[in-house]
């Protein structure tokens, strides 16, 4: 019975490792932006991680799908057993303060793929801790499936084909998208709220200055305000979460005029999204306007996507030769949308139809 728990064991972890840390390796710099989140106030606020994030976020899930295969195969199952404990015990704690704190809510365990809500990320982890903590009293059960030669040469190609593909999807996409933004997702339908879905219940809390020191009162307390108190701020407070739909933060905001409506009924029309415009590759905007007239011969209207400034607008239309008009959007939403920085997308109707990285221009069916 213990070896057949062993092996279940065995099995069950390096499958979650393998899956969870493949899923995040097809769109590591979606994970790295959720590490920035936790680097970031008010989880741990040690920003000076933050520009290391992209980098961390590779080496984790490399780590997580190489510990999978060797604990799958038995290779080196004392280093490797020991590994997956130290890093489940420090994810759990990671979760548990997510959670309990309420300041993260999603980890991004399994990217966009399945998105998990603090406590059950948490209560994964707690799963995925007793599993490996059998795996760790029952290490001489596990027992290496080939020959030395044979497991050197399988745990050395994870890491080679791990490699390999992270710097694929970092240079064009990632394999398979799970994000909202998807090709052959309608824009206004994501954004579409059903009938009778669920709405938030928010309790609204209302901060007065009672004897110079700051107190909360709920709206029913406010017939019986203490003599004196003066009104300092108000603040929502969900108490359930309603039903949110995948698209929800998308605007196409230019001179405090939302265009969406306008522009996402268009039959042709080509964006130009990149986030921030301070730190966009240079080779890639420096395509843009080439494109931009390949596009309108075509009879497409092509438009700017961003979160940057109006000054940092018009120094990038200077420094790039840029022609075109830029409307700006949340740059999470942007983020999501297309990871790279610039990136094009092609619409109809609201419809994406195509999107490619900067390098991929040359796929583009125009």
């Amino acid at each position: 019975m213990k070896n057949i728990i062993t092996q279940f064991s065995r099995i069950f972890v390096g499958l979650l490792f393998i899956i969870s840390g493949l899923i995040k390796l097809n769109d590591p710099v979606g994970f790295s932006y959720k590490l920035a989140e936790y680097f970031g106030e008010p989880v741990f606020n040690i920003p000076f991680l933050v520009p290391f994030a992209l980098g961390l976020a590779l080496f984790l899930v490399i780590v997580e799908v190489v510990l999978g295969v060797m604990l799958l195969i038995g290779y080196k199952s004392k280093f490797t057993i020991g590994s997956l404990l130290l890093m489940i015990v420090f994810f759990t704690f990671l979760t548990f303060y997510s959670a309990y704190y309420d300041v993260v809510k999603d980890c991004g365990c399994f990217g966009d793929a399945l998105h998990l809500t603090p406590w059950e990320s948490f209560t994964k982890d707690i799963v995925l801790l007793f599993f490996i903590l059998v795996l760790f009293i029952n290490q001489k059960l596990v027992k290496p499936l080939f020959a030395n030669s044979a497991q050197n040469i399988i745990a050395y190609a994870s890491i080679i084909l791990c490699m390999f593909m992270a710097v694929w999807v970092l240079n064009h996409l990632p394999l398979i998208d799970f994000r909202p933004y998807k090709v052959g997702t309608n824009i206004q339908k994501g954004m579409e709220i059903p009938e009778g879905a669920p709405q938030s219940v928010v309790e609204m809390i209302f901060i007065y200055k009672v004897n110079g020191v700051d107190k909360e009162f709920l709206t029913d307390d406010l017939m019986n305000l203490p003599e004196g108190a003066t009104f300092v701020d108000r603040k929502d407070k969900v108490i359930t979460e309603g039903y949110v739909p995948p698209i929800h933060d998308f605007t196409m905001m230019k001179d405090d005029s939302d265009y969406k409506e306008e522009l996402l009924v268009e039959p042709k029309l080509l964006m130009f999204v990149t986030y921030d415009l301070t730190i966009a590759e240079e080779g890639g905007m420096e395509k843009l306007e080439k494109l931009n007239h390949e596009a309108k011969t075509k009879g497409y209207k092509v438009i700017g996507m961003t979160n940057s400034a109006v000054e940092e607008i018009e120094k990038a239309k200077k420094k790039y030769g840029l022609t075109f008009d830029f409307y700006t959007c949340d740059a999470i939403a942007l983020k999501t949308i297309e990871r790279a920085n610039p990136s094009i997308v092609v619409l109809e109707k609201g419809t994406i139809k195509q999107k490619v990285h900067y390098n991929d221009i040359k796929d583009l069916k125009l």
